[in-house]
Formats: C-alpha cells, sequence, structure tokens
C-alpha cells in the first residue's frame, strides 16, 4: 500500500477497481483521531503488509461505509482489525444482510470520533451518501460526490468521463444525475456543504482537488435546481 500523507493525521490510499468495464479506480481515507486510533473511510484491498502499514500509524478503531456502494472491502478491513466498531448507513443493512454493522452513520458525528469531524447526509439520492469535514485539516471527505479524471488511459473508460462531461474537468457524470430522485431535498444537502470550511477535496474517483473545493462542488451541481 502506497499511503499518501495530506495532513499530520490525514492518510489516503488507492487501489485498483474496476466497474461495468470502466477503470474508476477507488481511494481509501483514514484519519488518526485525537485518541490515537484510526478513522478509516471506504476501505481499499490490503494485504498483510497494508495492514501493518495502518497498525504502525495507530489501531484501527472506525470502519465507514459512508454510502450505499462503498462498501466491499469493510468486512475485510473489520475482520483484519478485532474490535473496530463499522458504521453504515442504514440502508446497507438490507443490502449486505451479511455484513455486522455496529452503528448507523447518520448526518451527525459519533463522540467517540473526538468531535473533529462535521457530518452532512446527502439527502434525496439513490447514493445516500454522508461526507465529513475533517476540521483540522479543512478537508472535506467524500466519495462519490464528485469525479475528478485529467488523465486516463483506458479507452472505454475515457469515452464514458467523455460522455458524462466530467472528462478533465471535476464533476458529477451526467448518468449518474439521474439517481438523484428528491432534488430539493438534496440542493439543500449541497448547499450546506458548499457552506463548510474546506479547502481540499477528498473523493474516491480521479485526482485530489487541493484548492477551492466549494467552488468545485457548486459548479459541479449547477445543474441541480
Amino acid at each position: 500500500m502506497d499511503l499518501q500523507r495530506l495532513h499530520d493525521d490525514v492518510w489516503t490510499a488507492t487501489a485498483p477497481q474496476t466497474m461495468l468495464g470502466l477503470h474508476l479506480g477507488t481511494r481509501m481515507t483514514i484519519v488518526r483521531l485525537p485518541s490515537g486510533g484510526l478513522w478509516v473511510h471506504s476501505p481499499i484491498p490490503l494485504d498483510d503488509e497494508g495492514h501493518e502499514q495502518l497498525r504502525a500509524l495507530g489501531p484501527v478503531e472506525h470502519v465507514v461505509a459512508p454510502n450505499l456502494y462503498h462498501h466491499l472491502h469493510v468486512g475485510p478491513m473489520a475482520h483484519a482489525h478485532p474490535g473496530s466498531v463499522v458504521h453504515a448507513r442504514p440502508g446497507l443493512r438490507k443490502k449486505r444482510s451479511d455484513l455486522h454493522i455496529d452503528a448507523d452513520l447518520q448526518g451527525s458525528t459519533p463522540d467517540a470520533w473526538g468531535d473533529v469531524f462535521t457530518a452532512v447526509h446527502i439527502e434525496g439520492t439513490m447514493l445516500d451518501e454522508v461526507v465529513f469535514l475533517h476540521r483540522p485539516s479543512r478537508m472535506l471527505i467524500s466519495c462519490d460526490l464528485v469525479e475528478n479524471f485529467n488523465t486516463c488511459e483506458h479507452l472505454l473508460t475515457r469515452v464514458y468521463l467523455r460522455l458524462g462531461g466530467i472528462y478533465q474537468k471535476p464533476g458529477l457524470s451526467r448518468p449518474l444525475r439521474l439517481v438523484f430522485q428528491d432534488r430539493p431535498r438534496a440542493r439543500a444537502a449541497i448547499d450546506r456543504v458548499i457552506g463548510l470550511d474546506f479547502d481540499t477535496l477528498v473523493l474516491s474517483h480521479g485526482d485530489l482537488i487541493h484548492e477551492g473545493g466549494p467552488d468545485v462542488v457548486a459548479q459541479s451541481y449547477r445543474w441541480l435546481k
């Protein structure tokens, strides 16, 4: 695992991931809490060496499945770190009855997370995501809020990105806009996100956005009336 340190207490790591033949990749974010324990957001697959790298940063205390689609590697992460608490949206209990979920993820944060996060639930969408502002670093940690592909070597994926209107431009792909069912509620949630005090936008698919995060989110959701 190639850890990228973004802040004194924030790291990310990426892994290849293919969905419907598209090479979109995925990113895990690790935050060290005031307790010294780790908060692991949207886990990626790790080998034994990767898990040892995590343990070198601190004990994994919380494993977070932030929406209804970033859950594939939550179980193995929790299994590799006994005693960790799995947090997920309530709807994931029905979708993944095989996955042991300890706590429902809401638009607020547990006291055990050390009061360093502000959470916003993006309502009105089938993605059902909760995004997190890590206040000490002014980073917004998300999965599918925005995608950002400056380059792409895979032809089919590049065609998808161009048709979706997001190749070499951050945004939300046109096909994903179809999962927004209640646009007024979603618009209200996006406006709450834009009002947060952050600069860097950490996302799962594509390149990190290191500055101007609120403006990027605003531009990405101009279509959401």
